[in-house]
C-alpha cells in the first residue's frame, strides 16, 4: 500500500493506483531481434507496433517501439516505474540487446483512489461547482476538472474518489485535498 497521507490531519485513504511513464532512448530497437531472445514477451506487429515485455518484480509491463520509445504502466509509484524501467534496461543489456546512454523518463499520469470518510452530495455539486459533469443516468460519479493542480476527479456520493491526471505523488495528494475543502466549503457532505 502506498498511503499518501501521512502529512495530513485527515485520513483520505490516498493510494496510488497506476503510474504511467514514457521512456525515451536515443537510439532504435531491432524488436524481432529481442523477441528471439524472451519466451516471456509479446510481439504482434499486425496488431500493434510495440513489444510487451512483462516484469515480475516489480510487477510491470513496459511496452518498447522499434523507435526507442517506451511506455511504462502498472507501478505503484514513480520510484517503482523508475526502477521497472532500469531492470528492463538491465535485462535487454543481459541478453546482447545493447542499450546506450541513461533512459529519460516522464511521469505522464498517476491513477489514485481515495476515501473523503464522509458521503457527498452530487446533485447539489453539480449544481454549485464549476468545470463539472454530472449525468447519474450515465454514470454514478460527478466528473470534476480540477484547475490547480490540474486534474480530473470521479467523485461518488459514497465519498469514494478517483484521480486522474497527476504527475507526482506531491500534486495526487495536493487534489485530494483540494478537493475536500472545496467540498467542505461549499457543505456538501453528510452523514
Amino acid at each position: 500500500m502506498n498511503h499518501l497521507d501521512q502529512e495530513s490531519p485527515r485520513d483520505l485513504e490516498i493510494e496510488i493506483q497506476n503510474v504511467v511513464a514514457s521512456v525515451t532512448i536515443d537510439q532504435s530497437f531491432d524488436l524481432l531481434d529481442i523477441v528471439k531472445k524472451y519466451r516471456n514477451v509479446e510481439y504482434n506487429p499486425k496488431k500493434f507496433p510495440g513489444l510487451v515485455f512483462r516484469l515480475r518484480n516489480p510487477q510491470t509491463t513496459t511496452l518498447i517501439f522499434s523507435t526507442g520509445k517506451m511506455v511504462c504502466t502498472g507501478a505503484k509509484s514513480s520510484k517503482m516505474a523508475k526502477l521497472a524501467v532500469k531492470r528492463v534496461v538491465e535485462e535487454l543489456n543481459r541478453n546482447g540487446i545493447e542499450v546506450k546512454g541513461e533512459p529519460e523518463i516522464t511521469i505522464q499520469n498517476m491513477v489514485a483512489s481515495a476515501n473523503l470518510g464522509r458521503n457527498v452530495d452530487l446533485e447539489t455539486a453539480a449544481d454549485l461547482l464549476e468545470n463539472v459533469m454530472y449525468e447519474p443516468e450515465q454514470f454514478p460519479g460527478l466528473i470534476y476538472r480540477m484547475r490547480e493542480p490540474k486534474t480530473v476527479l470521479l467523485i461518488f456520493s459514497s465519498g469514494k474518489i478517483v484521480c486522474t491526471g497527476g504527475k507526482s505523488e506531491e500534486m495526487v495528494h495536493e487534489s485530494v485535498n483540494n478537493l475536500y475543502d472545496l467540498l467542505d466549503d461549499y457543505a456538501l457532505f453528510y452523514e
